[in-house]
């Protein structure tokens, strides 16, 4: 059957954007050095028609010029229209990223929308609300808890200020007198010394059954006895 239709041959995959830049650029590029060589050989021409006198040598080297100048012209032009094809391409490159970026956002706007549904559907606001309630209810009895192991036994709880002075004026009257009934030695605001007799001064008077001595420790002689 082949030999008698003939194969059907492969189509070759169309030309991508970034492919038709891509060879435009290239086209430019060699429109670019075709427009430098000329006007290379047009500064050429220039300085032999300024060394040249006028005549007909100078009118065959303005006649080249001529052409070499027609030839840039149509250079320029198909330079301008490469340059016009490589903007529209971009601006299709640019609007093609976009709807691709648009794309992209969409099918990650619609996994996450999708997620967060399979979330909230194990999330129930009824059950934040009563966890919420138990929670208020605990830490209510807790405090009641600690109230309760914190009351004092045996102690009013309200005092009125008379019932305060009373009980100030009475602290007061009860520690007068314990500073009235401590003897005066024994009281802060009195010196800490007790009221002893002085320490005797100089020498002490020897006994009068005891011999006197003198400065050397010898026994003292009587006036009396010393006769003159």
């Amino acid at each position: 059957m082949k030999k008698i239709f003939g194969a059907k041959k492969n189509k070759d995959p169309p030309p991508t954007i970034e492919d038709a830049t891509e060879r435009i650029t290239k086209r430019g590029d060699t429109v670019d050095e075709k427009i430098k060589k000329l006007d290379a050989e047009l500064a050429r021409y220039k300085e032999q028609i300024k060394k040249t006198r006028p005549g007909p040598a100078q009118e065959a080297v303005k006649a080249r010029a001529m052409r070499v100048l027609k030839q840039r012209r149509m250079y320029e032009g198909q330079r301008d229209m490469l340059y016009n094809q490589t903007y529209n391409l971009d601006q299709v490159a640019f609007a093609a990223e976009g709807l691709k970026d648009a794309q992209q956002t969409m099918t990650a706007m619609k996994a996450a929308n999708k997620e967060l549904k399979g979330m909230m559907k194990t999330v129930k606001l009824e059950d934040i609300d009563s966890m919420q309630d138990e929670m208020m209810d605990l830490m209510d009895v807790s405090n009641e808890i600690q109230e309760t192991l914190g009351r004092s036994y045996n102690v009013p709880d309200d005092i009125d200020e008379e019932e305060l002075m009373g009980e100030l004026d009475a602290l007061e009257a009860d520690m007068d007198f314990e500073s009235e009934s401590v003897p005066s030695y024994l009281q802060p605001d009195q010196e800490s010394e007790l009221n002893l007799p002085a320490a005797p001064t100089g020498h002490a008077a020897a006994p009068p059954h005891q011999q006197q001595e003198d400065e050397l420790g010898l026994p003292t002689v009587p006036q009396a006895s010393i006769r003159t």
